[in-house]
């Protein structure tokens, strides 16, 4: 017989093994799953984890390492503060799309964008205000009405997806496209193009404001009385509560963060790698962040290092589809596995196994 007995206290050794555990068992797992698709299991890891970073092309792969981290950090920093207060934004994706609606709409309407200096500022404050109104809509709807903010927030990702495609065929398409759906190209605009910043490392202001965002979520964390507030309500509400702690405040606290964060990244997604408003602008990037969060432990430094992890398996897995001829929906699987084994070995901090017949103590 096997049972699970809650410990006195969390075991502070599980919660660091937990993430490493976790990526072992997705290994062992998708390795399985690639052997059964016909491609050989060693192969396809080392395509997907080594390959990229100590391959032959790495030099290549060590530039997209940064460029697919940055949003992954940017949006998973701003779940984290929700998450860890109890408040559960899924809909990260749908403010992701609004938050480049919006920056790139604002860039377009100074065409021809001739050189000023106050275009991309101003994209980037409008991706972020566009981030913030999006995520206010689950934030209102539950300290008003007390909804659901997990599924108000999800199925306003499917609205933004049709507000994207919209803008894609109407407002925001080129005129000079010949009718085809898209924006004019932003990165073609010295104004209103998120460039690299240090040639061929794939750092760009995107990059710059993950990390600054890790920084900021850590200070406020560890050092902040509304840090304090965040950890205290995630922790023990009641007692938040008689700690003078304004639920419906902190609730539209952390989906503004979130919102604003993930707002920020769409833009600078939209102006620098993807470079236009297309019909199949978003990548997912809004769901994946969820796994880098939980992955990295709801810390801001953790969540640095499993952003460059998760950006790892989304560049190895390119590389495995090119190469291997792997099917795009099996390495979406493999990223899936992160967090399945995640969340099940996460049970290994507050419960230890206990083998044979017996009541718990």
């Amino acid at each position: 017989m096997i049972r699970l007995e809650k410990r006195a206290a969390p075991s502070r050794v599980w919660s660091y093994l937990t993430p490493v555990v976790a990526v072992l068992a997705t290994m062992v797992a998708g390795g399985v799953m690639f052997a059964l698709l016909g491609t050989e299991p060693v192969a396809a890891i080392r395509t997907i984890f080594w390959d990229p970073v100590f391959g032959e092309f790495a030099f290549y792969y060590r530039g997209q390492l940064l460029v697919k981290a940055g949003p992954l950090i940017l949006i998973a920093v701003g779940l984290a503060l929700g998450f860890k207060a109890g408040i559960w934004n899924i809909g990260a994706e749908g403010q992701y799309i609004i938050g480049a609606v919006c920056g790139a709409a604002v860039g377009l309407a100074f065409y021809p964008m001739e050189a000023r200096w106050l275009i991309f500022p101003l994209m980037v404050i409008a991706g972020a205000v566009g981030g913030v109104l999006w995520a206010m809509i689950p934030g209102i709807l539950r300290t008003r009405f007390n909804t659901n903010e997990i599924l108000v927030s999800l199925l306003l990702v499917y609205v933004a997806e049709q507000i994207l495609a919209w803008t894609a065929l109407g407002p925001l398409r080129n005129p000079d496209g010949s009718g085809f759906p898209g924006s004019r190209n932003l990165r073609q605009y010295e104004s209103a193009a998120n460039n690299e910043l240090i040639a061929g490392t794939g750092m760009h202001w995107g990059v710059v404001a993950a990390f600054i965002a890790v920084i900021f979520a850590y200070i406020l964390l560890s050092r902040h009385l509304t840090g304090f507030h965040i950890r205290l309500a995630g922790e023990s509400p009641r007692a938040a509560r008689f700690a003078g702690v304004n639920p419906n405040r902190l609730i539209l606290f952390c989906l503004g963060i979130s919102g604003a964060l993930a707002g920020m990244a769409g833009l600078f997604e939209v102006a620098g790698p993807s470079g236009q408003i297309s019909i199949d602008f978003n990548s997912n990037y809004g769901f994946t962040a969820i796994i880098v969060a939980f992955l990295g432990r709801l810390h801001p430094v953790g969540i640095l290092l499993a952003g460059l992890l998760m950006a790892l398996t989304y560049i190895g897995g390119e590389a495995a589809q090119a190469t291997l001829g792997l099917p795009a929906a099996a390495i979406q699987a493999f990223q899936g596995m992160l967090l399945f084994f995640l969340l099940g070995f996460d049970v290994l901090t507050n419960f230890r196994v206990r083998f044979g017949a017996g009541a718990a103590a």
